[in-house]
């Protein structure tokens, strides 16, 4: 299991956007904080699964990974599945 961290940003008319600090490209958004936290995780998960079915590194969490801007930073766990016949 792999520990990424999460930043939590005021979007347009409401919405909460959600970025991994640490894992470029996982973005998401919901409409409460609570499912911003539950898009954010899917979001990470099915990237990270992405990347290992096609051979790639994944990005290495950075424990120091802060965002001031956000109104929250938190950490992300990440369980990949992997398929047997993966490129791995």
């Amino acid at each position: 299991m792999l520990e990424y961290h999460a930043a939590y940003y005021q979007g347009e008319q409401g919405w909460i956007v959600a970025q991994v600090l640490d894992f470029p490209g996982a973005l998401s958004q919901g409409r409460t904080l609570k499912s911003a936290r539950r898009m954010i995780r899917d979001a990470l998960r099915m990237m990270a699964e992405w990347y290992v079915e096609e051979g790639q590194l994944l990005p290495r969490p950075n424990p120091k990974a802060r965002d001031k801007k956000a109104l929250l930073v938190e950490p992300v766990r990440v369980r990949i599945r992997v398929e047997a016949g993966a490129k791995a």
